[in-house]
């Protein structure tokens, strides 16, 4: 099993947004997060992320367990947040090489600029980030998954919201992308609220309470 979870619990102030909550997800599967708004995808993701402490339970990696912020979650997990995490005055190639970089992915230059023409960003690749749409931003994180796809290089995809702000091209583009990334051996998490028609096994998780 790639990625496990074991009774998990997490609060937030006097209430426990999840708890014993267990997932495991094999090599080739999408695991979708679904639930309203406030009852905890966000924050589950960055529990298996090692971006939070949970209150109780454990996250394993090839059922080794992992510590937060510890090398083996940090060089397994590509976690990308709902905003963008961009510089706004690093042109389009610069915000992706400065990914790739925190990646510790060694994509060549010209393999980052054929990623870029692949997303639709070819043309702007000089253009700072703060005169991006939120649509082109968000192809450029589209293009950091492309240069990650697949066990060599971070394995475990943990995506909140990712289709925010793409349209219908950049969407498929996305399902494209994560559809290679599982048939090359890797795993993605997803928390969204939309349909998304992956070609992969997928198994959701449905979180419940109160937002």
């Amino acid at each position: 099993m790639l990625l496990e979870a074991r009774s998990l619990g997490l609060t937030r102030g006097s209430r426990w947004l999840f708890t014993s909550l267990s997932l495991n997800v094999a090599v080739g599967q999408l695991l979708i997060l679904r639930g309203p708004n406030g009852v905890g995808k966000t924050s589950l993701l960055r529990v298996l992320a090692g971006l939070t402490l949970p209150d109780e339970g454990q996250v394993l990696i090839r059922g080794q367990g992992v510590r937060a912020l510890s090398f083996g979650s940090r060089t397994a997990m590509l976690y990308s947040g709902h905003a963008n995490s961009l510089k706004d005055d690093f042109t389009t190639e610069e915000n992706l090489a400065d990914q790739l970089a925190l990646d510790a992915n060694d994509a060549s230059a010209a393999q980052q600029l054929a990623a870029l023409k692949i997303v639709g960003l070819f043309e702007r690749r000089e253009v700072l980030a703060r005169r991006l749409s939120q649509g082109q931003k968000r192809r450029i994180g589209l293009a950091r998954l492309r240069l990650n796809a697949g066990l060599a290089h971070k394995p475990i995809w943990l995506l909140d919201e990712p289709t925010n702000a793409l349209d219908a091209e950049g969407t498929a583009l996305f399902l494209q992308t994560v559809d290679q990334h599982v048939a090359l051996g890797g795993v993605a998490v997803i928390a969204t609220h939309l349909p998304l028609n992956f070609v992969g096994e997928v198994v959701e998780l449905i979180l419940g309470g109160q937002p």
